[in-house]
């Protein structure tokens, strides 16, 4: 966009991946402070829900709640709220508490294997929302079967990027983007100085298959972004590639769509749709970003000779496509070509 943009960026490692806050450089005095402070968060907000850390308050409501009601923290208490909210909205395509078969199928351990039919079946009857009963007024919940497990890899980051990018603008910054493994990204303001025609930040959309490239450049404008996608996390079993991102529906590894992308006002929203699309696939943009609601989507799938893209609630002038060999690129909505800013 220019040679005047200068942005100052810290990071750190967290939830498995780097996170980072960027910054206009010189923008707001104290803003390495803000970024730590914020980092510090997301350190803190990890160790309360990771199901990968037992003495974590997730881990405790999974080991105590099929015995009984369990509080919950003020903390983490919206977070669930939110995901209970966003599996009733995605028709169950995104499910928090499909605990039980990210363990069947061994993604807890990071290492894939396919479930026998016994143990998927006793996976399936354990997992969702259905078997979580809630206590609005106590801010307790309980499960009502053995088995049943909290597990927020769907949804965690993008919490954790939205607590951070309110803590840096309670901290004075116009203008900031955080971001968790650059598949969650909540950004804030403009992207250098605020001069005519210069929209939001511009986040980049990595390629589903080619590490390292660029698919697509996304304009973000005081809304966050998600992505999901199984096109490098996957395992191979009995010649068939299976990837990470299952079906609460079904028990089983979604198929079909290669990358799914959702802009939406906030980063927990963005990345719970983005699973959800993943998992729905075409048909599930009716649902998920219908014509006009604010809710933009970006569908990778398969095509002929190359990458079909599906792009709806979104124009050129947000999303710039790199060219690539066989590419087929659908516009839903809104139809008008924009030319991208420069």
């Amino acid at each position: 966009m220019g040679d005047d943009l200068h942005t100052l960026v810290v990071g750190r490692e967290a939830m498995a991946c780097r996170f980072e806050v960027a910054f206009n450089a010189g923008e707001v005095p104290g803003d390495t402070e803000i970024a730590v402070a914020a980092l510090d968060l997301v350190d803190e907000i990890e160790e309360r829900i990771s199901v990968y850390r037992p003495g974590s308050e997730l881990s405790r409501i999974n080991a105590a709640a099929a015995a009984g009601w369990v509080e919950v923290s003020a903390d983490v208490w919206p977070l669930l709220e939110q995901a209970r909210d966003l599996w009733q909205r995605t028709g169950g395509a995104f499910d928090m508490a499909a605990g039980s078969l990210v363990r069947a199928w061994g993604f807890l351990r990071r290492r894939g294997q396919t479930p026998d039919a016994a143990d998927l079946q006793a996976a399936v009857a354990s997992a969702g929302m259905r078997q979580v009963e809630w206590d609005a007024a106590g801010r307790r919940v309980r499960f009502l079967r053995p088995g049943v497990e909290l597990n927020p890899g769907a949804i965690g980051k993008g919490f954790a990027v939205d607590r951070a990018l309110a803590l840096v603008a309670a901290g004075g910054a116009p203008s900031a983007l955080v971001h968790g493994g650059q598949s969650s990204v909540r950004a804030r303001g403009v992207q250098g100085p605020a001069v005519p025609g210069r929209r939001g930040w511009r986040v980049g959309l990595r390629h589903p298959l080619r590490p390292g490239r660029r698919l697509a450049t996304i304009t973000v404008e005081d809304e966050a972004l998600g992505t999901s996608g199984s096109g490098t996390q996957f395992f191979v079993d009995r010649g068939r590639r299976l990837g990470h991102i299952l079906d609460p529906r079904t028990g089983r590894p979604a198929e079909g769509v290669i990358s799914a992308t959702v802009i939406a006002p906030s980063a927990a929203e963005a990345d719970a749709l983005a699973t959800a699309l993943y998992v729905l696939g075409p048909e599930g943009l009716a649902m998920l970003a219908p014509p006009g609601s604010g809710i933009g989507a970006i569908l990778v799938a398969a095509g002929e000779e190359g990458l079909r893209v599906t792009i709806a609630n979104r124009d050129a002038a947000a999303v710039s496509l790199a060219e690539e060999p066989g590419l087929v690129v659908e516009w839903l909505e809104p139809v008008a070509r924009v030319p991208a800013a420069p």
